[in-house]
């Protein structure tokens, strides 16, 4: 039969894959799955990150309490799962260590008032923080960024994830991207705190206002660019591997 041919003559690795392996994409019964399986890869971003980050902001502009108690309040729940992760897992929690470790630092130089200096330079410091934490994490072989990193990688599919899974355990190469990828954002972002920080007290207070922002936008910016010298090879390698299977 001429269906019997083409089936033949043209493989199809997965029935339900309408795109070449070497751009995978998830199949009709995937994409279904796929917002739920993105939310579970994005729980502990949004749980170590993004609650800390509303509950400040909540206490701050809702309630109107000061800088360092709603710092101090939004501390609690990273606290609690740093702590908590270590104690059940004896491993360190690096998103809500990283959180606490920001918090606190925000809490030491919102006591710097009264210097328009000092109070641009106080957002460079804290800003530090979470580049030496991600430095921190490459050094630790256990790179910070990944934990963003991969939900945009696998897009929340069983097979991408597993693929993920597979490389970062197996490939040696593989986790040397990872690292790359948190080493380039964290020295960018390093580099823009050491520039705002120069800038706060070279250049006019009036210019640095606006050349943070700039500063800070182009750090991310350079970093997104730069990081897909890291991010194209694997985003092939989980192609590759979850094609294979």
């Amino acid at each position: 039969m001429p269906l019997d041919k083409r089936t033949e003559t043209v493989p199809v690795p997965v029935s339900t894959q309408p795109c070449p392996p070497a751009a995978p994409v998830p199949g009709p019964g995937q994409a279904a799955a796929a917002p739920g399986q993105m939310a579970t890869a994005l729980r502990p971003l949004l749980i170590d990150v993004g609650v800390p980050l509303a509950i400040y902001y909540l206490l701050r502009d809702a309630f109107g309490l000061s800088l360092w108690l709603s710092l101090a309040l939004s501390s609690v729940a990273p606290a609690a799962r740093a702590l908590g992760g270590l104690a059940a897992e004896r491993r360190l929690n690096l998103l809500a260590t990283l959180m606490l470790a920001v918090n606190l630092a925000g809490i030491v130089v919102s006591f710097l008032t009264g210097d328009p200096r000092a109070m641009i330079a106080k957002d460079s410091i804290i800003s530090s923080v979470i580049a030496f934490a991600i430095l921190a994490s490459v050094v630790m072989r256990r790179p910070l960024m990944s934990a963003g990193l991969e939900p945009f990688m696998t897009r929340g599919v069983p097979e991408r994830t597993a693929a993920w899974d597979r490389l970062s355990a197996g490939s040696a190469r593989f986790r040397g991207l990872e690292m790359a990828f948190s080493a380039i954002w964290g020295l960018l972002l390093l580099a823009e705190c050491v520039a705002r920080l120069i800038g706060a007290y070279t250049l006019p207070v009036t210019t640095m206002v606006w050349l943070s922002t700039v500063l800070t936008l182009g750090a991310v910016g350079l970093a997104v660019m730069v990081g897909g010298a890291a991010a194209g090879p694997i985003q092939k390698m989980i192609d590759a591997e979850a094609a294979a299977r």
